[in-house]
């Protein structure tokens, strides 16, 4: 068991479902995972799920607003970073070049946070924890394990959050792309890689990972409970062994078997 007690700043914290059907999706990843849920309300027949592992949260999810519906948007999953002001860094990220979608604002009892759209295209979101840290294990099966950006300029979006999170970045050659992978104090804490012509009509967006023991299972047991694997089990030198899936409501995320992290159970 890997129990985090608060992320180290300038690392993803938290991770949150938009789904357009809130009770489907729900049963689609408790049952994907294992996870329990505790619907928390925060209006009139409207909930804001935890999604949690033996009674930590690991993550959660909440029902699509009408107006997000009738805009066509759809359903998508939201990383959090962990900041220690996030008034501070919202306007240091729109001198640098982002668009604030929304905050900054208190969540009761739980933080702070703002809502970003960065020079690349990607949505993200900065976290000021107050009584909610994020995410409250790591290095197990059902709990986020890396974050991707797929950004429409990569070159625009590396300088951006490396002059607004102190990220340093190194590239590798990876699979015929340059692959940036985000570090703080030599630790990794991300990775991006640039939209090619194979992406068109893929809008930039940051991509969860979450650990698996046996991804081939996993990405079964998924297409079983209604989702569609878009990037069937692949090997990663090195790296361990992924696949890409989208929800029955249309959210798309990742598993990874990690050969580089030992998972626990």
């Amino acid at each position: 068991m890997a129990r985090i007690e608060r992320k180290q700043i300038g690392e993803f914290c938290w991770s949150e479902l938009c789904s357009s059907d809130w009770g489907a999706g729900k049963s689609f990843y408790t049952q994907l995972f294992s996870w329990q849920s505790v619907d928390q309300p925060i209006g009139e027949d409207c909930f804001y799920t935890m999604l949690q592992k033996e009674e930590d949260d690991v993550a959660a999810m909440y029902q699509m607003m009408s107006e997000q519906k009738e805009a066509q948007v759809p359903s998508h999953w939201l990383g959090y970073i962990a900041v220690d002001n996030v008034d501070e860094l919202a306007e240091r990220a729109k001198a640098l070049g982002a668009e604030i979608i929304a905050g900054p604002h208190d969540v009761p009892e739980a933080g702070r946070m703002v809502l970003l759209h960065e020079p690349g295209g990607a949505n993200f979101a900065l976290w000021q924890a107050g009584g909610h840290v994020g995410t409250k294990r790591e290095l197990e099966a059902g709990t986020p394990y890396w974050y991707e950006l797929a950004s429409q300029d990569s070159a625009k979006s590396e300088e951006f959050y490396c002059k607004l999170l102190g990220w340093q970045a190194t590239h590798q050659a990876m699979e015929n792309m340059d692959y940036v992978i985000f570090s703080i104090n030599g630790k990794p804490v991300a990775g991006m890689l640039q939209m090619t012509a194979e992406w068109q009509g893929v809008p930039p967006h940051w991509m969860l990972y979450f650990a698996v023991q046996d991804c081939d299972e996993s990405a079964e047991k998924a297409a079983t409970l209604g989702g569609q694997v878009c990037v069937p089990p692949t090997d990663i030198p090195d790296v361990g062994r992924f696949a890409v899936i989208t929800d029955p409501q249309g959210a798309v995320f990742s598993v990874m078997a990690s050969t580089m992290d030992s998972i626990d159970p």
